[in-house]
């Protein structure tokens, strides 16, 4: 197998994963954060996750003949802090406090933003990838597929006094998620992207513990089994799992192609609640569903001479 297709393999098995994984997440932190307090939630979503994955990356590189504990400097910990800050605390924590307050298909619509934001930041900084028509024309269709597959929905009403609040709270989230992934681009970590990905969720979620414990979270607890369930789901699968694939996009493939995961995962959250749920998919959402499919095509698989 040459390198191109190797590549090429693993780029579609990365935005794979985060596609799908993602994607159900909007669905399981709504039932997460129904009986459990937010930012307790997220904190340990991705300490305990930061961990096991540790665990795991520290284990593949004493095969490798590495030592156990990673070498770390002054400038390593500065950018694992920073993306922690940006990615997780930040992005994470603004998105599962706001999305208590708003539908969530209306937190998938404004997760939309992320892709523009991080094609438009992806042209700054030492490794700036040019945003060119053909990928500005495929992000501009994702976003009218979003619109058809949303905006014909039924969502929950904005009956919460704090729902103006919640969604500032979501967009600047977003702008901070594409703001961690393009520093991380930029940066290019020296560890091995697991346990940089490991470690920036844990210096995260150990940020996150602070509003918790600012806000009295912990006497909020509570051993409702959905809310254990979806914690556990989270940690899993959108913190070891497709988080490990969203690092290794963000430094090996374009900014566009990692920001891309923002026009799928609404449509197929859509998708998901159709078949779950047993949501009515209008044939408008299908036709949505069909756009946002050719706006990805157009933003990952670019003409030669144009990525």
């Amino acid at each position: 197998m040459s390198s191109a297709t190797a590549h090429r393999t693993r780029l579609v098995l990365c935005l794979g994963t985060v596609y799908v994984v993602w994607s159900a997440s909007f669905l399981v932190t709504k039932i997460g954060v129904g009986s459990l307090p937010p930012f307790l939630f997220g904190s340990l979503r991705f300490v305990i996750g930061g961990l096991l994955l540790l665990i795991v990356a520290r284990m593949v590189a004493k095969r490798r003949g590495e030592p156990l504990l990673p070498r770390i400097d002054a400038a390593g910990w500065r950018s694992l802090m920073i993306v922690g800050a940006l990615c997780v605390l930040v992005s994470n924590g603004l998105n599962v406090w706001g999305i208590q307050h708003v539908a969530s298909n209306e937190a998938a619509l404004l997760n939309v933003s992320s892709p523009f934001l991080i094609a438009l930041l992806g042209t700054l900084g030492p490794r700036a990838h040019p945003l060119t028509r053909r990928v500005l024309a495929g992000l501009l269709l994702g976003v009218a597929g979003i619109l058809l597959v949303i905006l014909p929905r039924e969502g929950d009403p904005a009956n919460s006094a704090l729902h103006g609040w919640a969604v500032a709270a979501i967009l600047i989230g977003c702008t901070g998620w594409a703001a961690g992934t393009i520093y991380q681009r930029n940066a290019a970590p020296r560890l091995d992207l697991m346990s940089f990905t490991a470690l920036q969720m844990l210096c995260g979620g150990a940020m996150m513990a602070i509003p918790a414990l600012l806000t009295g979270e912990t006497a909020r607890w509570s051993w409702d089994p959905s809310g254990l369930a979806a914690l556990a789901w989270m940690i899993v699968m959108s913190s070891c799992i497709a988080y490990t694939a969203y690092a290794w996009l963000s430094v090996h493939a374009t900014p566009a192609q990692t920001g891309s995961f923002g026009l799928v995962t609404p449509a197929l959250a859509a998708l998901l609640g159709w078949w779950i749920l047993d949501e009515r998919l209008t044939p408008a959402q299908l036709g949505g569903v069909a756009v946002i499919l050719a706006g990805v095509t157009m933003v990952n698989w670019p003409r030669a001479g144009n990525a």
